[in-house]
């Protein structure tokens, strides 16, 4: 420890015989300290060197912000002599040089210096200096500001200026800043601050300075901010004034809606307080008063030809107007915006109505078919077809019909059937008799000897 120790020095006292310069054996960490009002404050040193290798002869002084300096602690490495006017104040801290500030006030303000001579023991009487000043302020936290505009009521754009003012009743090199809506105010030519910035006037007001304003008072040892904000409301308008329409179709400047439509128009603007509306016909040149407020209801079928219509905004605070005009057509839609609503519909009226068509005609086919062509049904009549019925060659009926001469009779055993005969016309439906659980068990055929016997009798 004791060689490095020697090196260091040796290394000092090298440079300060080449470079004539302070070989810096002591450093102060801040030039400026800021300290609070009522609390303590320490003013650290630190050292490059070891005691016990030099004798040291120092001082501690103040000089106040007039200008006047005193001589607080002189102080070697045995002993300390501390100036009776600040003995319970100074505290000086042994072996590092460090002094203490205890209960700060305002008097306490002003530079602290250190001044140092060094001289090594193990070198011949080169002594070396060192001298440090720290700046030391006292401050006292601030209070909550309070916030105050001037004057307190809505103002109105392009004519009124307003002031803003932010204080505190305790505080010392206060510093404020604004805040509109939580963003911070920048620069700008219509604001003007006070050099503190306790101070903001606006002039004049515009529609974009509306909003709630909030200030912050700060210190270098604290910071505040107003506990509610203030709202500046401004008047202003119209702006932005248009005509709408959810009906017809818009080109530019012009409207055109369908023969017999009932269209309504909507006018609006930017504005506070909010605008009164009046509506304009213009005809040959003439202007006639229609209606008054923001809405407009227009019979297409009353207009003979295309007419010119103004919607006018005024505001009866900034008394300021503004107005806007637009022509209506009226002329079929057809392929325009009615087809464009009648494509997105889902189904139409017609679609429905062939829908229900089919279906209707689809059911009474499939009745009639499980009625007369049910396949159970034929499989059957091929079934119960006699043998020789089923191999007897095809008869067209216009063959020899002397071979069918004869009386037939039919005889049956009834099942669900009543009658025990069948008329001939039954027996066209015989087909169907056999269905209805009747049996035909046998068809007994009189054929007379001679046509003329049969006559006789």
């Amino acid at each position: 420890m004791e060689a490095t120790g020697g090196l260091v020095v040796c290394v000092c006292l090298i440079l300060v015989l080449i470079t004539d310069v302070s070989a810096n054996f002591i450093h102060v960490s801040s030039s400026t300290r800021h300290g609070i009002e009522g609390k303590s404050l320490r003013l650290p040193v630190e050292m490059y060197f070891q005691l016990d290798e030099a004798e040291i002869q120092g001082t501690w002084s103040h000089t106040t912000m007039s200008g006047i300096r005193t001589t607080l602690v002189s102080f070697t490495k045995e002993s300390t002599i501390t100036d009776m006017m600040h003995r319970n104040h100074i505290i000086f801290k042994e072996p590092n040089m460090s002094l203490l500030i205890r209960k700060l006030n305002q008097r306490d303000e002003g530079d602290y210096h250190l001044n140092l001579n060094i001289e090594f023991l193990n070198k011949s009487g080169q002594v070396f200096k060192e001298e440090r000043t720290v700046r030391v302020t006292v401050d006292v936290p601030v209070s909550t500001p309070v916030l105050e505009k001037s004057p307190s009521e809505a103002v109105v754009e392009d004519k009124a200026n307003v002031t803003w003012t932010c204080s505190v009743e305790r505080g010392t090199r206060v510093v404020f800043q604004w805040y509109r809506d939580n963003i911070l105010v920048g620069v700008n030519d219509r604001y003007h601050f006070a050099k503190d910035k306790s101070t903001l006037l606006i002039s004049p007001v515009k529609k974009e300075d509306k909003g709630s304003y909030r200030c912050v008072a700060s210190n270098p040892v604290s910071q505040e901010r107003c506990r509610t904000a203030v709202e500046l409301t401004v008047y202003y308008g119209p702006y932005n004034l248009e005509v709408n329409s959810d009906q017809g179709l818009r080109t530019g400047e012009v409207f055109t809606i369908n023969p017999g439509e009932l269209v309504f128009f909507n006018c609006q603007a930017d504005s506070n307080p909010p605008n009164s509306y009046v509506w304009i016909s213009k005809r040959r040149n003439a202007t006639q008063v229609i209606t008054e407020g923001p809405r407009l209801e227009v019979l297409s079928y009353r207009l003979a030809q295309a007419e010119e219509y103004l919607c006018r905004a005024f505001n009866n605070v900034t008394q300021k107007q503004d107005e806007t005009q637009f022509t209506l057509v009226v002329a079929s839609l057809g392929t325009g915006k009615e087809k464009h609503t009648q494509d997105n519909n889902s189904v139409s009226p017609l679609a429905v109505i062939t829908v229900c068509s089919l279906f209707i005609i689809g059911g009474m086919l499939l009745v009639f078919f499980r009625k007369d062509c049910h396949p159970k049904r034929v499989l059957m009549r091929i079934y119960k077809r006699p043998i020789s019925d089923q191999k007897r060659p095809h008869r067209s009926g216009h063959e020899d019909a002397t071979e069918d001469f004869g009386i037939y009779e039919f005889v049956s055993i009834p099942g669900k059937m009543e009658s025990t005969q069948a008329s001939c016309r039954s027996l066209a439906r015989l087909e169907s008799l056999q269905d209805m659980h009747t049996t035909i068990y046998d068809v007994i055929r009189h054929v007379p000897e001679t046509p003329g016997q049969s006559l006789l009798k």
